[in-house]
């Protein structure tokens, strides 16, 4: 019997409690060797690597701004921001478009695999997982039953001074500055599940993230 069909059992304990269990529904990305998650709420969509026009004066980890549809957005590249080496295979590599009122940035990830559904009953304090660590950027640790996804808390990955620099480059920057480069492209938030689910089938993903949506 499923989880699902047990919890709504007649006469079993709880059995309301569990059928009325809030979810998070996530986009997943990979980031070096560890998994990510990003509340789907946050992402507006999912675009493949742009060419991105530098801007001087902005952050390190800030690679510059693209593009979207008539609209400059910065790029914050998430290796640079946590201190990771460039990626291995760039041909992966994924630009998820969030929206942290009042700004729309880009962060750049190694890959989008799916997107999951988790119960909040598998989400437990950041502190109490990743002992050692800095979890400055991390609302809570998903634990699955054979992996550990990390949620990101988007506001608080900037600190202060760094939004003040983007609000610099977003000022600084007019499209029509933009010169040759092309506008991007990408898939509505509503095709994210799609198109991220397509891409972990094509990646051979672990199909534990289907028992768990």
């Amino acid at each position: 019997m499923t989880e699902a069909a047990r919890a709504s059992s007649p006469g079993r304990p709880g059995a309301a409690a569990k059928v009325a269990e809030r979810e998070r529904q996530l986009v997943i990305f990979q980031l070096a060797r560890e998994v990510y998650g990003l509340d789907i709420n946050w992402v507006r969509e999912i675009i493949t690597l742009q060419d991105v026009t530098r801007v001087p004066g902005a952050p390190a980890f800030v690679e510059g701004v693209i593009n979207l549809r008539g609209h400059v957005i910065p790029v914050v590249d998430l290796r640079k921001r946590f201190g990771l080496e460039a990626p291995v295979d760039p041909r992966r590599t994924r630009i998820v478009v969030v929206d942290v009122p009042p700004h729309t940035i880009g962060l750049v990830v190694d890959a989008v695999t799916e997107v999951l559904r988790i119960r909040e009953s598998v989400v437990e304090p950041a502190g109490n997982v990743l002992a050692g660590i800095d979890v400055a950027f991390i609302q809570g640790v998903a634990k699955l039953e054979r992996r550990l996804i990390i949620l990101l808390d988007l506001q608080r990955l900037l600190h202060a001074a760094e939004i003040k620099a983007l609000e610099q480059v977003e000022t600084s920057m007019e499209v029509g500055e933009l010169g040759g480069a092309g506008e991007a492209s990408g898939d509505e938030t509503g095709q994210a599940e799609t198109s991220a689910a397509e891409a972990a089938e094509g990646d051979g993903a672990d199909p534990e993230s289907a028992r768990d949506r």
